[in-house]
């Protein structure tokens, strides 16, 4: 293994291509002054608008307390509205704003088009095994759907001193 190149490794391959891609999505989001975290709060509202903050920590598998801050940054932006809960009068529902709607139109466009990008040099067939390949070496990997693992070292880093 030592003698071999690394670009003969599937492993360094797709950390390399893992690091290009969210680099390239992080960049895209900065333009909208979002991070990462913000959009995954963001699209978990999206498929189900009004979640307690504890729901979405859970969800996301951060700490309540990275949640709530998270959320007061969404809140700060005019995208999520706190609502109280309407069956737990201890927690507060999350509410989608319009102009959160209009973000998430605006990163999935983007994202479609770093997709493409990303895929071009790969025909139809290709990228038709590519994606149940990808799938299959998450779920051994036990990596839970949807949830990047940068998540909870974007909160970490956050309230390490400079």
């Amino acid at each position: 293994m030592v003698n071999q190149p690394l670009d003969s490794r599937a492993v360094f391959l797709l950390s390399q291509i893992g690091h290009h891609v969210a680099y390239r999505f992080t960049e895209q989001l900065a333009r909208l002054d979002l991070d990462p975290a913000h959009f995954a709060v963001l699209g978990h509202l999206a498929g189900a608008d009004g979640r307690s903050q504890q729901e979405l920590a859970d969800l996301l598998r951060v700490h309540r307390n990275a949640m709530v801050g998270l959320v007061d940054e969404l809140e700060k932006r005019a995208l999520v509205t706190r609502r109280p809960h309407p069956v737990d009068r201890r927690a507060h529902a999350v509410h989608l704003t319009d102009h959160a709607r209009e973000a998430l139109a605006a990163i999935q466009s983007e994202a479609d088009a770093l997709e493409s990008e990303i895929l071009a040099p790969l025909d139809e067939t290709e990228r038709a095994l590519l994606l149940p390949l990808l799938h299959r070496i998450a779920a051994h990997a036990e990596l839970p759907a949807g949830i990047h693992p940068g998540l909870q070292r974007r909160r970490r880093a956050r309230r390490e001193p400079q």
